[in-house]
């Protein structure tokens, strides 16, 4: 089953791309990038020489796949979705065209043209963990967003029980800012800092919201980190409820879930989730700790895989019917 990358020279990109090439089943067909058309592969993601082949083509010359995986900004998608869909039969967007149902929701959050409301309802939510059912089969498919990804998994289980907004503190590396720097990301400004760059009214929000029916509140700080995403949600439930209850309504929602692990240690270092474990991983680690209503939850995962590109291909591989965890059983390292 061929496979192709559009927008395959950024990061999310070049974890599609390897990600594919390692697949069992599917087979890597074309990478798209303007910037790095007529060079190979590894001129963008040097990891990947000697492993991929391929050299990067204009998105123009595009051919027919089986897959096409889209990492592009968000608005691109939306504007030439009927040409993405004329060249495969199964579509990821892993951008944010199509990952809100409301429109106006939607327009408060990123602006830009309004959607086809008829290519909005095509689209199933890329959350395996809570759409299971409506990803088999699926010819499209809009990933969650990284952040968004981390919260809807910590705070999902336990939501009907929540009073009031939920508060999610967010931590994220700076390759959730794209491969292309800007003022941000340049390194002489990021070195060291804790940025708060995003104190309320962060696009995840809405995707929190829509997931998991509660009112969300969030801040966004930048930290030295290159890969990685750690979400500390703070709620007030609606009763006290014990440690051992909590962990089995987690157990309930995720005891089968091959990519997300409960973390329930008594050592400090480990008791709550850590990202840099999780770097290259497909897994969202969540942890917990409780005090009668008032209820914390920590969740970690790499931007870049459980929070982009290893989720995308979780959900073809659920959508095509291959085992769900094909081409994705990389353990992590640690020390690292």
């Amino acid at each position: 089953m061929r496979a192709s990358v559009v927008g395959a020279s950024g990061y999310i990109g070049g974890e599609l791309v390897r990600l594919v090439a390692g697949h069992p089943i599917l087979e890597l067909g074309q990478v798209t990038s303007s910037r790095y058309a007529g060079r190979p592969v590894h001129a963008a993601h040097p990891n990947l020489r000697g492993q991929v082949a391929a050299q990067f083509v204009p998105a123009a010359e595009l051919g027919p796949c089986d897959v096409l995986f889209l990492a592009l900004p968000h608005g691109t998608t939306a504007g030439s979705i009927s040409r993405w869909a004329e060249l495969a039969p199964v579509l990821v967007d892993l951008g944010a065209d199509f990952r809100l149902s409301d429109p106006v929701v939607h327009a408060r959050h990123y602006g830009g043209p309004a959607r086809d409301p008829l290519w909005c309802k095509r689209f199933e939510a890329g959350i395996p963990e809570l759409n299971r059912a409506g990803l088999v089969g699926a010819s499209f498919i809009a990933v969650a967003g990284c952040m968004a990804n981390a919260a809807i998994l910590a705070l999902w289980p336990v939501a009907s029980l929540v009073v009031g907004p939920a508060c999610v503190d967010a931590r994220t590396g700076s390759s959730g800012g794209g491969a292309v720097p800007d003022e941000g990301s340049h390194h002489p400004e990021r070195s060291g800092a804790l940025r708060v760059f995003k104190p309320h009214g962060h696009r995840h929000t809405a995707e929190i919201e829509q997931a998991c029916g509660v009112p969300v509140l969030m801040t966004v700080t930048a930290v030295e980190a290159v890969r990685g995403v750690q979400v500390v949600c703070r709620v007030t439930l609606a009763r006290a409820v014990s440690e051992r209850e909590l962990w089995g309504m987690y157990r309930a929602a995720y005891g089968d879930e091959p990519f997300v692990r409960l973390v329930r240690e008594r050592s400090s270092l480990r008791r709550l989730p850590e990202p840099k474990i999780l770097s290259g991983t497909n897994y969202c680690d969540i942890g917990l700790a409780v005090d009668g209503e008032q209820l914390v939850v920590v969740a970690a995962l790499d931007n870049l895989v459980k929070g982009g590109a290893g989720n995308a291909v979780q959900c073809v591989n659920i959508a095509r019917g291959f085992d769900e965890d094909a081409g994705l059983r990389f353990p992590g390292l640690h020390p690292i």
